[in-house]
């Protein structure tokens, strides 16, 4: 299994939206990096759940439910979407200002890449936001 990283800004997709609808379709991503990311994901990878601009943190943990498809948001097929159901929300979010100050993080795709809205999370990256966030 991997570990993955999504973005979204609260005002327009939140963790409580995603919980609300039970599952969701990852579309509308448009960027090659992210694309790669997203036709890596299997079918039950854990993926946090990143509030972007508004909060910056890891708000919860999602799971992968169907593998890339057709991006139903555009006719162009070199964009694909994925399905995730959200698992549990995290007992404390975990700020950028908390992973950017913990030194075993400083390689993590989102400080390096801040912008990247779907990345990879190393097993020890996730394990320690993990315990950042109340889990362990």
């Amino acid at each position: 299994m991997a570990y993955w990283l999504v973005k979204s800004e609260p005002d327009a997709y939140s963790w409580q939206q995603l919980v609300k609808d039970k599952e969701t379709s990852w579309d509308g991503v448009r960027n090659f990096a992210a694309r790669i990311h997203l036709k890596a994901m299997k079918k039950g990878d854990e993926v946090f759940y990143y509030h972007s601009n508004e909060g910056t943190d890891i708000v919860g943990i999602a799971k992968v439910s169907k593998e890339f498809y057709q991006d139903p948001t555009t006719d162009d097929d070199r964009w694909v979407s994925v399905m995730l159901k959200p698992v549990k929300a995290l007992k404390k979010p975990v700020t950028l200002a908390d992973i950017k100050a913990n030194k075993k993080l400083q390689n993590m795709a989102l400080v390096r890449i801040g912008r990247l809205s779907v990345q990879p999370v190393s097993d020890e990256e996730w394990n320690i936001i993990l315990e950042m966030g109340g889990m362990k």
